[in-house]
C-alpha cells in the first residue's frame, strides 16, 4: 500500500468512527438497541486496530529510510577515504620512480665515463651494466605498478560516482515525501509526527465559536502538547450532558489553540462558548 493509501485509510477510518456515533444514537431509539450497539463497539475497535496497524507500518517505514541514509553515509565515508589513500600511495610511488630514473642516469653516465677511462677495465663495466639492467627493472616494476594504481583509481572513480548518484536519489526521494505531506496538510516535521503518534491527555474550553459553526478558539494549546493534527471531543454538561462533536487542531499558540469542526456537529447543534473539548473523554452510548 502506497503512503497516499494509507493516508486515505486513515481519513476514512476517522469517518467511519463519526458516522458509527450517529448510528449509535440512533440504534438507541430502535427495540434491539443493546445488540446493535454490542455490534457497533465491536468494528470500532476493528477500525481501531488498523489505524494502529497503519501506524506501525508507517514508523517502519520511516525507520527504514533512516537506517539507509546512516549506511549510505557511512560507505561514502569509506570510499573518500580509500581514494584518499591510493592517491597518497601514488604520490609516494611516482617520487620512487622519479628517484630511480635520477640514479638510472647516474648509472649510465658513470658506465660512459669508465668506458672512456679504460677499456681494460671490462669487469667493471659488466658490473655497471648488471646495475643498469637492475635499475631498469626495478623502474619498469614501478611504471607497472603506477598502471595498475591508475585503474583501481579509475574503479573507485566509477565506484563514487555511483555513491554519489545514490545519495542524490536519496535525497530527492526524501524532499517528494516531504513534498507529499505537505499537499495534503501534513507537516513533515518529525517532532509534529512524534506528537501526532502519542496525543496528550488535555481538558479545556470553547472561548470563541465562528458564525458558521465550523470553525472555534479553545482554551488550551502548545504549553499542555498540542500540535496540529490532533483531535478533541466536544461535550456539554449544562442543562443535561451531551456528546457534540469532534474537532481537529489547526494552529496552536503556547496558551490557545485554533481548530475546525469534523464534519457536522450531533443533531447540527451550535457550538457554544463554555463547551468542554478533550482527548479522554469519548461519548457515552
Amino acid at each position: 500500500m502506497t503512503f497516499v493509501g494509507r493516508i486515505l485509510v486513515l481519513v476514512i477510518t476517522a469517518l467511519s468512527l463519526v458516522f458509527l456515533g450517529v448510528s449509535t444514537v440512533v440504534f438507541t431509539t430502535a427495540t434491539n438497541w443493546k445488540q446493535e450497539t454490542e455490534k457497533l463497539r465491536t468494528k470500532v475497535a476493528d477500525q481501531q486496530k488498523k489505524v494502529g496497524d497503519l501506524s506501525g507500518q508507517l514508523d517502519a517505514a520511516k525507520k527504514d529510510l533512516t537506517a539507509a541514509q546512516g549506511t549510505h553515509k557511512v560507505a561514502l565515508k569509506q570510499q573518500e577515504d580509500k581514494v584518499a589513500a591510493l592517491q597518497a600511495e601514488l604520490a609516494r610511488t611516482e617520487t620512487e620512480i622519479k628517484e630511480s630514473r635520477e640514479e638510472l642516469e647516474v648509472a649510465q653516465q658513470n658506465a660512459r665515463m669508465a668506458l672512456q677511462e679504460s677499456g681494460e677495465r671490462k669487469t667493471e663495466t659488466d658490473l655497471l651494466r648488471e646495475q643498469k639492467l637492475a635499475v631498469e627493472q626495478q623502474a619498469n616494476q614501478y611504471k607497472l605498478r603506477q598502471t595498475e594504481l591508475n585503474d583501481q583509481i579509475r574503479e573507485l572513480t566509477r565506484m563514487l560516482e555511483t555513491a554519489t548518484t545514490n545519495a542524490n536519489d536519496l535525497r530527492d526521494r526524501v524532499a517528494r515525501f516531504s513534498t507529499l505531506l505537505r499537499s495534503k496538510g501534513l507537516s513533515d516535521d518529525i517532532s509534529t509526527i512524534k506528537g501526532l503518534e502519542s496525543p496528550p491527555t488535555v481538558r479545556g474550553e470553547i472561548a470563541r465559536v465562528d458564525a458558521q459553526n465550523t470553525a472555534v478558539e479553545i482554551t488550551i494549546g502548545s504549553d499542555d502538547g498540542l500540535v496540529p493534527g490532533h483531535e478533541l471531543f466536544v461535550y456539554r454538561l449544562s442543562p443535561r450532558a451531551e456528546y457534540l462533536g469532534k474537532i481537529k487542531i489547526i494552529s496552536v499558540d503556547p496558551d490557545q489553540s485554533t481548530a475546525r469542526v469534523i464534519g457536522t456537529t450531533i443533531q447540527g447543534k451550535k457550538l457554544k462558548e463554555g463547551d468542554i473539548v478533550s482527548s479522554t473523554i469519548r461519548p457515552t452510548s
